[in-house]
């Protein structure tokens, strides 16, 4: 038994298996967008491995899908799918978060 284990880390997580409803949820963006990749993020310490979507517009959600979820994302998405680690994240990625920002602290201010 691992030291996550004792609070209450799932069988499905250590199994390295996708949750079915991060699954279903990256199905459902998927088709409700266009332009869309995936970047596989690794482990870490506190993480199972995830991905992120991102779309033609930056807009992007993420989810924990454990390895073989990970293996399985571009035949069950049919997207093309890249190691986060290695290509980085897409710029529009990037600018959609930068506008976010703007737009929020602009509906901040007008309170």
């Amino acid at each position: 038994m691992g030291f996550l284990d004792l609070f209450g880390r799932s069988g499905t997580a250590r199994r390295g298996d996708a949750d079915p409803e991060a699954m279903a949820h990256l199905v459902a963006w998927t088709r409700s967008r266009y332009g869309v990749e995936a970047f596989v993020e690794p482990r870490t310490t506190v993480s199972d491995v995830s991905v992120v979507l991102v779309a033609h517009d930056g807009s992007w959600t993420r989810r924990a899908v454990g390895e073989r979820g990970a293996r399985r994302l571009s035949a069950t998405l049919n997207i093309p799918v890249y190691d986060a680690r290695r290509v980085g994240y897409p710029q529009r990625m990037r600018d959609h978060e930068a506008r976010r920002r703007i737009l929020e602290r602009r509906a901040a201010q007008d309170l």
